[in-house]
């Protein structure tokens, strides 16, 4: 797999971490918890973005609140940068070692301490992977709404830094509608609470919590945090289009919509994101150029008179097949294919790049017609798996690293695609975040002034810039797609570096 190294080259003597620093971890760690030799770093130097690779000097594994508060202050004291990772499923950099700094690994925080059916929140560790909170929230009908694809492994410390959505954010809302409080260390070594365990405290005084929420690691750790549960909808009615043509599945989208139906989710497949979920978990969907998934849910009258409208409105948009989930077994079959997109594309090519730009639901079809022509361009494949309910495109560029100047073409054609979301009225991320992989994109959504203010306000949190440093803020290098000309961003009179 072709690999990006970041940072300066290393040799063996400078790859170790300074010999104070890792003293001064032996007062926090047992030795068996402080990973320093090649071997135990190897799983560390990447997120779920594998182009990007990077050697941590050392990571320190924390059983308790205790010991991450304690690891903060001492690299706030040696001004040594620090990133703080989950599972390691950023799709965009966001949790890629800093060269010879510290990863603190959060997964060992997994606690869910309580359950409060009658407050109907969870209160929960950084490390409680995403799906286990609604599992334990089951025996009281409650379960936790958002549900990114990577549901089953991603960890809420992780969603807290990336805002993460998922296919039912459409809506309920991102992660930041559904955090109530947190208890977090900033990146000086401060502890402080946010927000609390009630709704009603929400919307007193400034948003810290919104603050917080998607600022990519760059401000501290979460260590407690708070959540909303919601109570599990009486019924389910999901709906399987198929289409000929993906730009009718795309304003299929705008019809629902337009019609003043709110689905719980509106989820979009292409051909070959479907050819991917059928040879991974044999999902029993058609043979299409696209489908269109849409869920309705809620009170059952309720339901059932969208249902019929919803029915009306996809004969009407051009689908050759309709298909209803009439059993809960044949929902999660439907989802399964869904949800496993991502990981299911691995059967057609040895690396992808994943990327997520979101465009105007009114221009769906417009934009999947165009990636459609950019990728002939390029002579790359890409399958398109999206949020279309929020117009958060997530097309996946199909790309072999072993040929020479693979993953810059990809690149390229990612920055294409960018290019034509801002150009559409959109933006350049919708819940992958900007990590390492978007931060030179940045300026095409943000003047000069308020990235400057941003960057002011991460200084006054952290003066030190040790949290997540280098992720999120241009580099202020030209990006690596420069050497296929101009940006992409620049020939759509996006951006200008004059």
């Amino acid at each position: 797999m072709s690999t990006r190294p970041l940072g300066r080259p290393t040799t063996i003597d400078d790859q170790q971490m300074n010999h104070p620093f890792i003293e001064a971890l032996e007062t926090i760690y047992p030795p068996e918890r402080i990973l320093t030799r090649d071997a135990q770093l190897l799983p560390y130097e990447s997120d779920g973005l594998t182009a990007f690779q990077s050697k941590p000097g050392a990571v320190v594994i924390p059983v308790s609140e205790e010991e991450v508060i304690a690891t903060v202050r001492l690299c706030h004291e040696m001004a040594l940068p620090f990133v703080a990772r989950g599972s390691g499923t950023s799709l965009s950099g966001g949790s890629l070692p800093i060269p010879d700094g510290l990863v603190i690994a959060l997964n060992r925080l997994n606690r869910i301490k309580r359950i409060d059916p009658q407050q109907r929140i969870a209160v929960v560790e950084p490390g409680v992977v995403n799906l286990h909170i609604t599992e334990a929230a089951q025996p009281y009908n409650l379960y936790y709404a958002p549900d990114p694809s990577s549901q089953s492994i991603c960890t809420i410390g992780g969603n807290i830094a990336f805002n993460s959505g998922g296919a039912h954010c459409l809506k309920y809302g991102m992660t930041s509608n559904h955090v109530l409080g947190m208890k977090v260390v900033l990146a000086d070594g401060t502890v402080t609470q946010f927000g609390g365990e009630s709704i009603e405290g929400v919307g007193i005084g400034p948003d810290l919590i919104g603050l917080f929420v998607g600022s990519e690691g760059l401000f501290g750790i979460a260590l407690e945090i708070t959540v909303r549960l919601m109570p599990q909808p009486e019924l389910y009615r999901t709906v399987l289009a198929a289409y000929d043509d993906i730009g009718k599945a795309g304003d299929a989208v705008s019809l629902v919509v337009a019609s003043g139906l709110l689905p719980g989710a509106m989820e979009i497949m292409d051909r070959l994101a479907i050819k991917a979920a059928q040879a991974s978990v044999k999902a029993g969907y058609p043979d299409a150029e696209a489908l269109l998934i849409v869920e309705l849910e809620g009170e059952a009258p309720q339901v059932e008179a969208e249902f019929a409208q919803l029915q009306s409105i996809i004969e009407s948009s051009g689908a050759f097949e309709l298909r209803v989930a009439n059993s809960e077994e044949e929902r999660a079959r439907i989802w399964k294919g869904r949800k496993s997109a991502f990981s299911a594309v691995g059967r057609l090519s040895p690396d992808f790049i994943v990327q997520d730009g979101v465009v105007p639901r009114s221009r769906l079809g417009e934009a999947l017609l165009a990636i459609d022509a950019i990728k002939a361009k390029y002579g790359l494949d890409v399958a398109n798996v999206f949020h279309a309910g929020d117009g958060n495109l997530h097309p996946l560029i199909l790309y072999d690293g072993r040929e020479p100047g693979a993953l810059e073409r990809a690149e390229a054609l990612a920055g294409e695609i960018l290019a034509l979301c801002v150009s559409l009225g959109g933006s350049i991320t919708g819940e992958h975040g900007i990590g390492m992989e978007k931060r030179d994109y940045l300026p095409a959504m943000f003047s000069e002034q308020e990235i400057d203010i941003m960057q002011a306000l991460r200084r006054a949190i952290d003066p030190k810039e040790i949290a997540n440093r280098g992720k999120m803020f241009p580099s202020g290098e030209a990006p690596a797609l420069q050497q296929h000309g101009l940006h992409p961003l620049e020939r759509q009179g996006v951006i200008s570096r004059e």
